[in-house]
């Protein structure tokens, strides 16, 4: 094999976490591993990403220190000004409005396409950093004081620490030998970008659409020029049939599943789909090794926050390795588990809340039914408990 330098950190994955990471590691001996070799594109005012991500106040501060955020047009980051979530039954409501908590915005609405060229761009002449594009991991080996990467094309690399940001199906993680517990939903995410018929005012929009639906939940968000991006999750079945849908067929049934909010709408996107599941690992380290992003957990996106999460663990990793004694090894056990400290107790909360809620707006009955609607009727008239669910989502 041919060796291609010895580093404190390599980064297996360079899209949105991979990416930050090696960003916020600015300076230090890092490689960046990343299958696709990526080339930013000029925003085309005319066509948005029918992928996009509700970005958190804190997480939204956290890129703007990567230099990341002043480089996505700011015409194209939508703010959240405020956001209605419906029950099943066509009545209880929550509400959450940004200016009655004194904050500005709740989330921020970006697209794909547009967070990961930010992420990218001068990437290619960050200090330190060394990028293995168009490449793909082969194989891990760890022994004693660095881990052996191999690359597909024959080349190898040496780092203290390597970190799986490899996505759900991490490489990283299965040859680190780290367990981890899937459960499938059945269901898919279709999603697709949409013209209003009425201003939406940068509110978002959430229906759970109960047991009836099989736990299908719909969600606008707002894009910019009275465009919305949509979210349904749906059963598998119901997903082929919506993504098998004409335009026009389609926007008439996300008109009406969405109660005219928005007023009628058209479709400027193709639709897409993709599959939904639970995933965990069973832990976040191992010796020389450190799991980000989907790699280390994968939710519902009935609440916004995979991305989120991720990169929450970007912004802690990187703290704990910058901040870390002189001398010590970025790969030192001891290091690693003040992340895996760091990030325990916020993964488990937003996994069990997210499961939680799927499970219960899934479940029949209307005894159910009536309890889960009372139950978002009373947190809507209990301030305190919004400000507090609200807080945590903001990051």
């Amino acid at each position: 094999m041919n060796a291609a330098g010895t580093f404190e950190v390599a980064i297996a994955g360079g899209a949105l976490i991979g990416a930050a990471l090696a960003r916020a590691l600015h300076g230090a001996p890092v490689a960046l591993i990343s299958r696709e070799r990526r080339t930013p594109t000029p925003p085309d005012a005319a066509g948005f990403d029918s992928r996009v991500y509700a970005i958190s106040p804190g997480n939204a501060a956290f890129l703007a220190q990567l230099g990341a955020w002043s480089a996505i047009p700011p015409a194209r980051r939508t703010p959240v000004h405020a956001m209605r979530v419906y029950g099943d039954d066509g009545g209880s409501l929550i509400e959450f409005d940004a200016y009655r908590t004194g904050c500005s915005e709740l989330a921020w609405i970006v697209e794909d396409r547009l967070l990961q060229d930010a992420l990218w761009r001068g990437l290619e002449t960050q200090d330190g950093l060394k990028l293995f594009s168009a490449a793909s991991l082969d194989e891990l080996e760890i022994a004693g004081e660095r881990a052996r990467l191999g690359l597909k094309d024959g080349r190898s690399l040496h780092a203290q620490l390597v970190v799986g940001a490899d996505g759900a199906r991490s490489l990283v993680r299965a040859q680190a030998g780290i367990a981890v517990e899937e459960r499938a939903y059945g269901q898919r995410a279709v999603v697709a970008n949409f013209a209003c018929g009425r201003p939406h005012r940068n509110v978002a929009f959430q229906w759970f659409q109960g047991a009836q639906k099989h736990g299908a939940v719909l969600a606008l968000l707002p894009l910019p020029a009275d465009h919305v991006s949509m979210v349904w999750s749906v059963p598998d079945a119901e997903a082929a049939r919506l993504l098998a849908l004409a335009p026009a067929a389609l926007a008439r049934e996300v008109t009406l599943a969405s109660r005219e909010s928005v007023g009628e709408l058209a479709l400027v996107t193709p639709q897409r789909g993709f599959a939904l599941q639970q995933l965990s690992a069973s832990k976040l380290v191992v010796p020389r090794v450190a799991l980000a992003g989907d790699a280390a957990h994968v939710i519902h996106p009935l609440a916004g926050q995979g991305a989120n999460l991720g990169l929450q663990d970007a912004r802690v990793l990187a703290e704990v390795l910058r901040s870390r004694e002189p001398g010590r090894d970025a790969g030192d056990p001891r290091l690693l588990r003040r992340y895996e400290r760091g990030r325990a107790e916020d993964i488990l909360a937003m996994r069990s809340t997210v499961h939680g809620l799927f499970r219960l707006f899934e479940s029949g009955g209307t005894g159910v039914s009536r309890l889960r609607n009372a139950g978002l009727n009373l947190a809507d008239r209990i301030p305190v408990l919004k400000n507090l669910l609200m807080r945590h989502a903001m990051g």
